[in-house]
């Protein structure tokens, strides 16, 4: 940008094609009075006044102070503008690497293509899934969680890359096993109110290794789970199901209510 300073002129009030030129009648410069000592109002220093200008003559020339050039303003007049397209690409930009951090890092959503969760979730329903907890603690009993195939899926699939959703049962170091139509914690039978209906198959009794979760669908009968494939190492889980956006008339926060009050 281009910095324009005004001119300062010196203003020197020069009179002299304006004076007269000296004659006797005027008085002689040694004729003048004294200059009288005053004392400044504000500084309380002595200043010394200026002898009255003598009748004919010019007063004493006024020379003006040259005054600082001021700082140029900025009024956009010669801002380079840059080319709208690449203003557009900048901002899509931007977009798109926000909108990558926050689906890496903080949430994403999901839909559900199978029967597996019924009654708790159905086909076409939309999801929140949200990262940031598990950043700060481990994966609890009774949370559905979507979790990337474990090596034993994909090594009986290998074109399988879809992510899985099924419900955490059982946590690292639990003894866990399903019998009569119930899944025991450790010899205890939880409470499960969210399930479809009562397991008809018979698996366990078996401990959970360090880091690792069993999960299965709340349609027990009807879920290719942990209890087909083993147990998710901690690595894959990808976060949490949270809300469900989608259909609006079931809009709300999934387990709102605590899974096992007993424990």
């Amino acid at each position: 940008m281009t910095h324009v300073t005004q001119p300062v002129s010196d203003n020197f009030d020069d009179n002299r094609n304006g004076a007269h030129p000296p004659n006797s009648s005027m008085p002689n410069s040694f004729d003048q009075p004294e200059p009288s000592v005053q004392p400044d109002a504000e500084t309380a220093h002595p200043s010394i006044s200026a002898p009255p200008a003598l009748s004919g003559q010019p007063a004493v020339s006024s020379i003006s102070t040259p005054v600082p050039p001021t700082s140029p303003r900025f009024d956009g007049s010669n801002q380079n503008t840059e080319n709208p397209w690449i203003e557009g690409l900048k901002t899509i930009g931007l977009s798109a690497i926000l909108a990558l951090g926050i689906r890496h890092f903080v949430a994403e959503a999901r839909y559900i293509p199978s029967e597996s969760m019924l009654p708790t979730l159905e086909v076409n329903d939309r999801l929140i899934i949200e990262k940031v907890s598990y950043y700060f603690q481990a994966p609890q009993r009774g949370d559905v969680v979507v979790f990337w195939p474990t090596d034993r899926l994909q090594q009986e699939n290998p074109t399988l890359k879809d992510a899985f959703i099924k419900r955490v049962i059982g946590l690292p170091g639990d003894q866990v096993e399903v019998r009569d139509g119930q899944v025991f914690i450790d010899e205890q039978p939880i409470e499960e109110n969210y399930i479809a209906a009562p397991p008809e198959y018979q698996w366990g009794p078996q401990i959970i290794p360090d880091d690792s979760y069993l999960v299965l669908g709340d349609n027990r009968n009807n879920s290719y789970d942990s209890h087909f494939w083993g147990y998710v190492p901690r690595r894959n889980i990808i976060g949490r199901a949270a809300v469900r956006f989608w259909p609006p008339s079931r809009l709300g926060e999934l387990d709102s209510q605590p899974l096992y009050p007993s424990e």
